[in-house]
């Protein structure tokens, strides 16, 4: 520790203001206490009994709006980097976007939808919550693909 103040009224100063500091993380503490015993009962609980909630096989894509017409269509994923494919988020409030990905990206999970180079610009231009992949980089390649 730097060295102390010698007076008194600025030593009961720092020894008040590291009080507060400690009664803050006491209390931190005892919430984050709360908070796991709370987690931990609900994770004991539902351990014990079976999952009775129907499981969503897929998941819908996420609204785009609508697309200019494609200047090729694409009937599918082709797998040779020519298409584009967007990758739908986890849960609608996950926070990660939606991602749009080159039709052969190896960062893309299977729950991808195939998307014309028309869809792609708007969703690149105008779609709210979709980002390009860092990796494959569809919007370099989106003129790439109509030339």
């Amino acid at each position: 520790m730097s060295e102390l103040p010698p007076d008194p009224a600025r030593l009961h100063a720092i020894l008040a203001h590291l009080d507060r500091q400690l009664a803050d993380t006491d209390t931190l503490r005892t919430y984050l206490q709360i908070q796991r015993r709370e987690v931990q009962r609900a994770l004991d609980a539902a351990g014990r009994r079976p999952d009775r909630r129907p499981r969503q096989q897929t998941r819908p894509a996420p609204e785009l709006p609508p697309a200019a017409p494609a200047s090729r269509p694409l009937s599918g994923p082709t797998g040779d980097g020519s298409g584009f494919m967007l990758e739908m988020k986890r849960h609608p409030q996950h926070p990660n976007p939606a991602v749009l990905h080159v039709d052969n990206c190896t960062m893309a999970s299977q729950k991808t939808t195939a998307l014309s180079d028309g869809e792609l610009r708007a969703a690149l231009r105008e779609a709210e919550d979709v980002a390009p992949c860092p990796f494959c980089r569809p919007e370099s390649k989106v003129d790439d693909a109509i030339a």
